[in-house]
């Protein structure tokens, strides 16, 4: 009996455990809210291994000392659950944002297009890939909430949803 004592360990450190994970599973989700759309949209190599090495960052500050089997799938499981709890609504709207409009009827929102990090050039080339040779032929162009823009043109073809390449200057 005292074997399993060993491998499932203190309850206490279990509750321990689960806040930090909260903690830090809510703080870096802030944080990635709070660096935009754009940043989630298409992962570059530099995007991939800053994910990584912040994975590795806060690895410690969720699990602490707690290097036991249970703790490893106590944080595993809380993040799952956290991941689907905040996947449905009303926490998704909060927690990823909405579209944002950047064109209508032709004229480009600048407002909306500072606000997003979005310049003329990457609008531009993000309506090339949708065959879209001029603004005046855009209905309207959304920044969706994963960072891709969608277009509907003015001649109502069927629009397609194209990753919008990021510039370095955003990177």
């Amino acid at each position: 009996m005292q074997a399993l004592g060993n491998v499932l360990g203190d309850p206490a450190a279990w509750l321990l455990t689960l806040v930090r994970v909260g903690v830090v599973y809510l703080v870096l989700l802030l944080f990635l809210r709070w660096s935009g759309k754009r940043v989630l949209g298409q992962m570059t190599p530099l995007d991939l291994l800053t994910l990584l090495l912040l994975a590795n960052a806060v690895q410690n500050a969720m699990v602490g000392p707690d290097q036991s089997l249970v703790g490893g799938l106590l944080g595993a499981g809380l993040l799952l659950l956290l991941d689907r709890l905040f996947s449905q609504r009303p926490w998704r709207r909060a927690f990823l944002g909405e579209p944002t409009l950047l064109v209508h009827e032709g004229k480009p929102l600048l407002e909306n297009l500072r606000r997003e990090g979005v310049d003329l050039d990457e609008l531009q080339a993000a309506l090339r890939e949708h065959g879209v040779a001029r603004l005046e032929e855009v209905l309207t162009a959304v920044l969706e909430v994963d960072g891709t823009i969608s277009v509907v043109p003015t001649n109502h073809q069927t629009p397609k949803r194209v990753r919008h390449v990021r510039s370095s200057r955003n990177r």
